[in-house]
């Protein structure tokens, strides 16, 4: 049976998608579905098992808290206090900490063949972060489509920032670079070498941060421009535009006809093209991974939006539920994409 850590729950079945999840770290381990060009396959990137992830610190699947993505020096303000946090990223808070909910075991809540309900309690002071926090993560496989709904309470005022970080192939393996990438966003978020955010948001018009026509992925990852030589590629938040349930990007292989929409109800999408992905760590099938061998689409708030009362706030204070959704649907492309 191996450990509690290690046991995969599996929901959802061909043709549809079929979801293999880790109790460890509530990963999303293998998410098989059917492409356009009528080959099943796993079109998420990760890694062998639980001992594998215990050891990278790349986030291959897992579900990111108690704060996703970056808090500058891992200090925020806090209703007059300051709050500090642990840091492991350039003298920044990354993704909950260097012991985050991705690094932890989640119980399982209730379970049947579409649907599986995860939770985490987080103590006050895990991470530096106060309050009791109590996540849950439900995840649900429909015909064509996977939907997350991530959850939290909390005993005190707290910041909370869900997401999930998993890495998206729609080829199965190989590059990424021939993927086409749309995400409708106006703006997007400059960051300095430790990606931490300047002043504010920046229009995205003359930049490879528009991707409000699809782009090849490969070309984004190349282009010149300041921002992304920084960073070895795409490690930038996008301010979706529009509120509330939509569309926030669309991935594409013409090779295998297959097209994903990732619907969120976020203001922003962070996206990561697997820039610290270096050779060292082997897949699930024995390759080792390297940059361009997956694209990481998280939905959530801006980064570091606790220093920034002028973006939407991730607060959350007891006797509130925070809320986050996104589904993952995957389509057959058109004759007309192709």
């Amino acid at each position: 049976m191996g450990s509690a850590a290690s046991q995969s729950v599996v929901i959802g079945s061909a043709p549809g998608p079929e979801l293999h999840l880790l109790r460890y770290g509530a990963t999303i381990h293998r998410l098989v579905v059917t492409g356009g060009d009528g080959v099943r396959r796993d079109v998420s990137v990760g890694l062998p098992g639980v001992p594998e992830l215990r050891a990278s610190s790349d986030y291959l699947g897992g579900t990111i808290g108690r704060y996703a993505n970056r808090i500058a020096g891992g200090r925020f303000e806090l209703d007059g206090d300051q709050v500090e946090l642990a840091t492991h990223d350039r003298g920044n808070h990354l993704h909950g900490g260097p012991d985050g909910f991705d690094r932890r075991t989640w119980d399982v809540v209730s379970h049947d063949a579409r649907e599986v309900r995860l939770r985490l309690v987080s103590p006050d002071g895990d991470q530096g972060f106060p309050g009791e926090c109590t996540a849950e993560a439900t995840f649900t496989v429909g015909s064509d489509a996977v939907s997350l709904e991530l959850t939290a309470v909390t005993t005190r005022p707290t910041v909370v920032n869900l997401t999930s970080h998993v890495y998206l192939n729609l080829e199965g393996g190989g590059s990424v670079d021939d993927h086409l990438l749309e995400v409708p966003a106006s703006a997007y978020t400059p960051v300095d070498a430790t990606g931490i955010p300047g002043a504010g948001h920046a229009p995205v018009d003359g930049t490879p941060f528009d991707l409000r026509v699809p782009a090849r992925v490969g070309g984004i990852v190349r282009d010149r421009h300041d921002q992304v030589a920084q960073a070895s590629g795409i490690d930038h938040n996008l301010v979706v535009d529009g509120e509330g349930w939509r569309a926030v990007a669309v991935l594409s292989s013409a090779r295998t006809r297959t097209r994903m929409e990732l619907w969120s109800d976020q203001p922003c999408l962070q996206v990561y093209t697997g820039n610290f992905l270096d050779g060292s760590t082997l897949s699930r099938e024995g390759r080792l991974l390297r940059q361009g061998d997956g694209i990481a689409l998280e939905p959530q708030l801006a980064p570091d939006s606790p220093n920034h009362p002028e973006w939407p706030s991730a607060v959350l204070r007891p006797g509130e539920r925070y809320r986050s959704r996104m589904a993952w649907v995957f389509t057959p492309m058109t004759s007309v994409e192709r």
